[in-house]
């Protein structure tokens, strides 16, 4: 393994983590017989193989998940390294690796813009995914920190509380209660709902809180993604329960209106999380921080530009939470 380079290794965790040499390639920039014969001087220095290959699928064996374990330890050691280096030389340069949840998207690159203007040597990967590959993404360590709405139960993480996300009942601009105020939750059972699908979070929430109060939810239509719930109310199809942040774009033009009900809007929140026991970089640190006080003045701002409907609401205190996130 001390003739194995670094160069390797990371040719090596790229196929790993694709699952595909064309992929790895792809993303190396480099072509498809470069990839193969690292990864086969790569198994000749191990002695072992690293992958079984059965039908078109790459498995990864024992030996080569062992590996790839090696290899991130080694390339989050190095990224520390020259972030340390960048810092004493009163610098802040490295590279910051996001991952958010599919919702997140409608402020997080807002909050990137100035980040990125303030700390031009910073290099940022975001990635927008779903809840399950967060929570995938977050056990292989793949990334310095998560944006969620819903912590995990089963995993042991680190989450400070950054921004509020409050739920509200979106109805067609010419819906007949959109100029009603306090409507009741009864009142809302019998409306058709257009809801994300089981499992979501929000879901998950909306459904507690009409069950707390006997009041049986009517679903029309289970959707996979906010946009396709925004265009399926404004095309008349129902109402919905979304985060607020999910109309920061809509304007005053927009065909959608918040209708004021009872117990709206639901009380939720956005965290920053990382796995217990992981070591911030001082990138990481820094955009937490950064999250926690700037970034929640522009959320808020944000909000305040969502479109009409019930009159504005402040957000709440982003108080730093524990490994439970209470």
């Amino acid at each position: 393994m001390k003739q194995s380079t670094l160069h390797q290794l990371k040719v090596f965790e790229a196929v790993a983590r694709h699952n595909s040499f064309t992929r790895a390639a792809e993303e190396l920039f480099l072509t498809q017989p470069t990839v193969s014969m690292q990864v086969k001087q790569l198994t000749k220095a191990v002695g072992m193989p690293l992958f079984d290959q059965v039908g078109k699928r790459l498995y990864l064996t024992q030996a080569g998940e062992e590996l790839v374990k090696t290899c991130r330890t080694i390339f989050e050691h190095l990224d520390q390294f020259e972030m340390s280096v960048a810092d004493l030389k009163g610098l802040k340069q490295g590279r910051l690796r996001l991952a958010v949840i599919t919702t997140a998207k409608y402020f997080v690159p807002r909050l990137l813009g100035p980040f990125c203007h303030r700390y031009p040597g910073i290099d940022i990967s975001l990635q927008v995914t779903n809840h399950e590959h967060i929570l995938n993404r977050m056990s292989d360590n793949l990334d310095d920190l998560y944006v969620m709405s819903q912590l995990p139960e089963h995993l042991d993480i680190i989450s400070r509380r950054i921004i509020e996300n409050p739920l509200v009942v979106i109805a067609p601009a010419n819906h007949p209660l959109a100029n009603e105020k306090n409507i009741s939750l009864q009142l809302m059972g019998n409306e058709p709902f257009i809801m994300r699908e089981p499992g979501s979070g929000t879901r998950k929430a909306v459904q507690e809180l009409f069950e707390e109060h006997k009041i049986p939810l009517k679903v029309q239509l289970d959707l996979g993604s906010n946009e396709a719930i925004k265009q399926a109310i404004a095309g008349g199809l129902g109402i919905s329960i979304l985060s607020r942040h999910t109309l920061a774009l809509e304007g005053s033009s927009s065909q959608l209106t918040i209708l004021d009900v009872e117990k709206f809007p639901i009380e939720r929140y956005w965290y920053a999380a990382y796995p217990s026991g992981k070591q911030l970089s001082i990138v990481a640190r820094t955009f937490l921080d950064y999250l926690m006080t700037e970034g929640k003045e522009l959320a808020e701002k944000n909000a305040a530009r969502t479109i009409p409907g019930v009159s504005q609401f402040s957000l709440g205190d982003s108080s730093s939470q524990g490994k439970d996130g209470n």
